[in-house]
Formats: C-alpha cells, sequence, structure tokens
C-alpha cells in the first residue's frame, strides 16, 4: 500500500518556514536541508543555478509521527507559474517501481506530465504531474524505504 504525504512549494521562505513547523512539531530534518546550489556540487549535467537562487532549498523533510511533510522553495525561472493553490503536491511512495509506473499514468491521464518517471540524482524513480482535476502530485519509489 502507498504513503501519501504533503509536499509544499515556498517563494523563498521554505526554511523558514519548516524551521518554524519543526519548533511546533519537535523532531529532525530527514537528510538535513539540501540547497539549490548542491545541484550544482552534484554535478548534474545542464544545471546553472542562479546566485539568487543558490541558497534556496531543494528539499527539506520533517518526519512528523509516521508520516512525513516535505517541501522546497522554486527556483526563479519558476516565480511567474507559483501562485497559492499550486504550491501544494500530493506526494506518494508507491511499494513497487511496478506500482510507482501505474499510480503516474493512471493518476497523470488527461493532466500535464511536469517530469516523466525516471531515476533522479537521489536515488529515487521520481515524476510529477498535475492531474485533470488541476491537483499536482509526485510519484516517489525508493527501494530502500520499502
Amino acid at each position: 500500500m502507498a504513503k501519501l504525504n504533503p509536499y509544499l512549494n515556498f517563494d523563498g521562505t521554505c526554511e523558514e518556514a519548516f524551521n518554524f513547523y519543526k519548533t511546533v512539531f519537535g523532531g529532525e530534518f530527514k537528510g538535513g536541508i539540501t540547497k539549490m546550489k548542491d545541484l550544482e556540487e552534484n554535478n548534474l549535467e545542464g544545471m546553472t543555478i542562479t546566485e539568487e537562487d543558490r541558497e534556496k532549498v531543494m528539499h527539506v523533510c520533517l518526519p512528523i509521527g509516521d508520516e512525513l511533510l516535505m517541501g522546497s522553495d522554486v527556483m526563479c525561472e519558476q516565480r511567474s507559474l507559483f501562485k497559492t493553490g499550486n504550491n501544494n503536491y500530493i506526494s506518494v511512495f508507491p511499494d513497487s517501481r511496478e506500482e510507482a509506473d501505474r499510480l503516474f499514468n493512471e493518476l497523470s491521464a488527461g493532466g500535464e506530465v511536469e517530469m516523466p518517471m525516471e531515476d533522479v540524482f537521489w536515488g529515487d524513480y521520481f515524476g510529477s504531474f498535475k492531474d485533470k482535476y488541476d491537483i499536482y502530485w509526485m510519484i516517489n519509489y525508493n527501494p530502500e524505504d520499502v
């Protein structure tokens, strides 16, 4: 059975917001806070991070009970697309790669794919899209989490 977790996007205030959430819920960030500049440091081909984006949050994850609250900042080039309402994703963690593909294909049918399912640099099999009802989803399979 897949797990569901909220994923929040911010326009430069992710770190501040998650530090606040941490004071409310307690605990520690899973894997720390990854910044946009870390993309370049991981030698991703074709990734150029603007000076303005370097200190923005690429990913942060706060365990709350058995669930995860996750988030990131949008990059400057995406700022025009950022609006309240499209800054929330439902992140699904399926139990298998096959289930990840099935969920991605069925939920994205009639919608808009942002990123097709592919192996990504953080070691997961990942894709994202907006469904035909304008709901944003992320499918994230990691065999080590199963």
